[in-house]
Protein backbone atom coordinates (compact mmCIF):
# COMPACT_ATOMS: atom_id res chain seq x y z
CA UNK A 1 0.00 0.00 0.00
CA UNK A 2 3.15 2.18 1.05
CA UNK A 3 4.43 1.77 -2.86
CA UNK A 4 1.19 2.51 -4.77
CA UNK A 5 0.49 6.05 -2.17
CA UNK A 6 4.13 6.33 -3.19
CA UNK A 7 3.29 6.07 -7.38
CA UNK A 8 0.03 8.16 -7.31
CA UNK A 9 2.01 11.39 -5.03
CA UNK A 10 4.45 10.39 -7.76
CA UNK A 11 2.07 10.95 -10.98
CA UNK A 12 -0.07 13.75 -9.50
CA UNK A 13 -0.26 16.62 -11.14
CA UNK A 14 2.04 19.35 -9.88
CA UNK A 15 0.61 22.47 -8.74
CA UNK A 16 1.79 26.09 -9.82
CA UNK A 17 -0.45 28.50 -8.55
CA UNK A 18 -3.66 29.15 -6.64
CA UNK A 19 -5.27 32.41 -5.81
CA UNK A 20 -8.91 32.74 -3.41
CA UNK A 21 -8.10 36.11 -2.92
CA UNK A 22 -8.79 36.21 0.54
CA UNK A 23 -6.07 39.16 1.12
CA UNK A 24 -5.34 42.64 0.43
CA UNK A 25 -3.80 43.87 -2.52
CA UNK A 26 -2.96 42.29 -5.85
CA UNK A 27 -0.39 39.84 -4.68
CA UNK A 28 1.24 38.47 -7.66
CA UNK A 29 -1.21 39.77 -10.06
CA UNK A 30 0.16 41.96 -12.38
CA UNK A 31 -2.44 44.88 -13.70
CA UNK A 32 -1.04 45.17 -16.88
CA UNK A 33 -3.96 47.32 -18.33
CA UNK A 34 -5.71 48.65 -15.44
CA UNK A 35 -8.02 47.53 -14.15
CA UNK A 36 -8.02 44.80 -11.81
CA UNK A 37 -8.70 45.08 -7.94
CA UNK A 38 -9.25 42.58 -5.11
CA UNK A 39 -12.24 43.50 -3.26
CA UNK A 40 -14.41 41.44 -1.45
CA UNK A 41 -12.80 38.04 -1.56
CA UNK A 42 -12.73 37.98 -5.29
CA UNK A 43 -10.85 39.88 -8.30
CA UNK A 44 -12.45 42.34 -10.12
CA UNK A 45 -12.10 43.78 -13.09
CA UNK A 46 -13.12 46.00 -16.06
CA UNK A 47 -11.98 48.12 -18.70
CA UNK A 48 -10.75 51.37 -18.19
CA UNK A 49 -9.06 51.87 -22.27
CA UNK A 50 -11.20 52.47 -25.32
CA UNK A 51 -8.48 50.82 -27.13
CA UNK A 52 -7.71 47.68 -25.42
CA UNK A 53 -8.98 45.43 -22.71
CA UNK A 54 -7.72 45.47 -18.91
CA UNK A 55 -5.50 42.72 -18.72
CA UNK A 56 -4.23 40.98 -15.07
CA UNK A 57 -1.58 38.71 -15.59
CA UNK A 58 0.07 35.95 -13.07
CA UNK A 59 3.48 34.38 -14.24
CA UNK A 60 4.81 31.24 -14.29
CA UNK A 61 6.97 28.45 -16.20
CA UNK A 62 4.37 26.17 -17.45
CA UNK A 63 4.13 23.48 -20.78
CA UNK A 64 1.43 20.79 -20.40
CA UNK A 65 -1.44 22.92 -17.74
CA UNK A 66 -4.53 23.02 -16.53
CA UNK A 67 -5.97 26.47 -15.90
CA UNK A 68 -9.42 26.31 -13.39
CA UNK A 69 -11.19 29.32 -12.26
CA UNK A 70 -14.80 30.71 -11.65
CA UNK A 71 -16.13 33.90 -13.34
CA UNK A 72 -19.27 35.94 -13.47
CA UNK A 73 -19.78 38.32 -15.96
CA UNK A 74 -21.30 41.93 -14.51
CA UNK A 75 -22.05 43.54 -17.24
CA UNK A 76 -19.08 42.16 -19.43
CA UNK A 77 -19.12 41.82 -23.14
CA UNK A 78 -16.46 39.25 -22.21
CA UNK A 79 -13.04 37.99 -21.76
CA UNK A 80 -9.88 36.00 -22.87
CA UNK A 81 -7.78 33.32 -21.08
CA UNK A 82 -4.22 33.37 -22.22
CA UNK A 83 -1.27 31.76 -22.70
CA UNK A 84 1.52 33.91 -23.90
CA UNK A 85 5.94 33.20 -24.04
CA UNK A 86 7.16 36.69 -23.39
CA UNK A 87 10.42 35.32 -25.09
CA UNK A 88 8.69 34.39 -27.93
CA UNK A 89 8.92 36.76 -30.66
CA UNK A 90 6.74 35.45 -33.48
CA UNK A 91 3.58 36.27 -32.45
CA UNK A 92 2.35 39.34 -31.08
CA UNK A 93 3.01 40.21 -27.71
CA UNK A 94 3.94 36.98 -27.38
CA UNK A 95 0.56 35.47 -27.26
CA UNK A 96 0.73 31.14 -27.74
CA UNK A 97 -2.62 30.17 -27.44
CA UNK A 98 -6.45 31.71 -25.53
CA UNK A 99 -10.10 30.97 -24.81
CA UNK A 100 -12.51 33.89 -25.45
CA UNK A 101 -15.49 33.80 -23.57
CA UNK A 102 -18.52 35.66 -24.79
CA UNK A 103 -22.38 35.55 -23.66
CA UNK A 104 -22.95 33.55 -26.34
CA UNK A 105 -19.87 31.86 -27.67
CA UNK A 106 -16.83 30.19 -26.53
CA UNK A 107 -13.78 30.03 -29.12
CA UNK A 108 -10.40 28.46 -28.43
CA UNK A 109 -7.61 30.18 -30.38
CA UNK A 110 -3.67 29.14 -31.56
CA UNK A 111 -2.41 32.58 -31.38
CA UNK A 112 1.17 31.72 -32.39
CA UNK A 113 0.27 29.85 -35.33
CA UNK A 114 -2.54 32.08 -35.88
CA UNK A 115 -4.00 35.23 -36.11
CA UNK A 116 -1.17 36.58 -33.69
CA UNK A 117 1.54 35.04 -35.39
CA UNK A 118 3.48 38.33 -36.95
CA UNK A 119 3.01 38.05 -40.32
CA UNK A 120 -0.97 37.60 -40.18
CA UNK A 121 -1.35 39.98 -37.66
CA UNK A 122 0.22 42.41 -39.86
CA UNK A 123 -1.73 40.77 -43.28
CA UNK A 124 -5.05 41.32 -41.20
CA UNK A 125 -4.79 45.17 -40.72
CA UNK A 126 -6.77 45.60 -43.67
CA UNK A 127 -9.97 44.07 -44.59
CA UNK A 128 -8.34 43.03 -47.89
CA UNK A 129 -5.75 40.94 -45.82
CA UNK A 130 -8.13 39.76 -43.35
CA UNK A 131 -9.72 37.89 -46.11
CA UNK A 132 -6.36 36.68 -47.99
CA UNK A 133 -5.54 35.24 -44.43
CA UNK A 134 -8.83 33.23 -43.99
CA UNK A 135 -7.07 29.90 -45.60
CA UNK A 136 -4.43 30.64 -43.61
CA UNK A 137 -6.04 30.34 -40.61
CA UNK A 138 -8.03 27.44 -41.13
CA UNK A 139 -7.78 24.39 -38.48
CA UNK A 140 -6.61 27.36 -35.77
CA UNK A 141 -9.72 28.11 -34.12
CA UNK A 142 -12.90 26.32 -32.79
CA UNK A 143 -15.88 27.46 -31.43
CA UNK A 144 -18.98 26.44 -29.64
CA UNK A 145 -22.18 28.35 -29.10
CA UNK A 146 -23.09 28.84 -25.24
CA UNK A 147 -25.26 30.19 -22.71
CA UNK A 148 -23.42 32.29 -20.26
CA UNK A 149 -25.66 34.27 -18.04
CA UNK A 150 -24.71 37.91 -16.41
CA UNK A 151 -24.35 38.11 -12.73
CA UNK A 152 -24.45 34.11 -12.50
CA UNK A 153 -20.81 32.23 -11.15
CA UNK A 154 -19.73 30.18 -13.79
CA UNK A 155 -17.07 27.42 -13.48
CA UNK A 156 -14.26 26.34 -16.06
CA UNK A 157 -11.17 24.29 -16.64
CA UNK A 158 -8.88 24.68 -19.79
CA UNK A 159 -6.40 21.74 -20.36
CA UNK A 160 -3.29 22.37 -22.52
CA UNK A 161 -1.47 19.00 -23.23
CA UNK A 162 0.76 19.05 -26.00
CA UNK A 163 -0.95 20.46 -29.47
CA UNK A 164 -4.84 19.66 -27.64
CA UNK A 165 -6.34 22.22 -26.07
CA UNK A 166 -9.61 21.85 -24.09
CA UNK A 167 -12.02 23.61 -22.21
CA UNK A 168 -14.89 22.54 -19.62
CA UNK A 169 -17.81 24.82 -18.48
CA UNK A 170 -19.60 23.90 -15.29
CA UNK A 171 -17.92 20.55 -15.90
CA UNK A 172 -18.95 19.47 -19.06
CA UNK A 173 -16.76 19.50 -21.77
CA UNK A 174 -17.09 22.73 -24.21
CA UNK A 175 -14.31 22.31 -26.89
CA UNK A 176 -11.56 21.10 -28.08
CA UNK A 177 -9.27 22.70 -30.78
CA UNK A 178 -5.70 20.52 -31.79
CA UNK A 179 -2.75 23.12 -33.14
CA UNK A 180 0.33 23.06 -33.45
CA UNK A 181 1.16 26.30 -31.90
CA UNK A 182 -1.02 24.92 -28.80
CA UNK A 183 2.36 22.75 -28.42
CA UNK A 184 4.98 25.23 -27.85
CA UNK A 185 7.20 24.19 -25.41
CA UNK A 186 7.08 26.80 -22.46
CA UNK A 187 4.37 29.36 -21.38
CA UNK A 188 5.57 31.80 -19.45
CA UNK A 189 2.42 33.61 -18.16
CA UNK A 190 -1.35 33.43 -17.75
CA UNK A 191 -3.68 36.13 -17.95
CA UNK A 192 -7.02 37.59 -18.31
CA UNK A 193 -8.16 40.69 -20.85
CA UNK A 194 -11.53 41.83 -19.50
CA UNK A 195 -13.68 43.85 -21.92
CA UNK A 196 -16.73 46.01 -20.90
CA UNK A 197 -18.16 46.72 -17.63
CA UNK A 198 -17.01 44.40 -15.19
CA UNK A 199 -16.67 41.21 -13.78
CA UNK A 200 -15.48 38.44 -11.22
CA UNK A 201 -12.98 36.29 -11.03
CA UNK A 202 -12.65 33.55 -8.05
CA UNK A 203 -10.60 30.18 -7.08
CA UNK A 204 -7.96 30.36 -9.78
CA UNK A 205 -5.49 27.27 -9.86
CA UNK A 206 -2.95 26.63 -12.27
CA UNK A 207 -1.24 22.78 -12.57
CA UNK A 208 1.20 21.45 -14.24
CA UNK A 209 -0.15 17.94 -16.35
Amino acid sequence: MDLLLLLAALNAPTPLFQDDFSHEGLGEWKSVIPAFEVKDGVLHAHQARADHGAVGRVHRAMRDVAAEFRFRLEGSTGFNAVFDDQAHKGSHAGHILRVAFTPGRITLGDDKEGVMRNDLYELRRTPEGKQKSAELLKGRSASVAVKLEQERWHSVRIEVKGDLLRVFLDGKPAGELRSPGVAHPTKTSFHFTVNGKGMSFDDVRLTAL
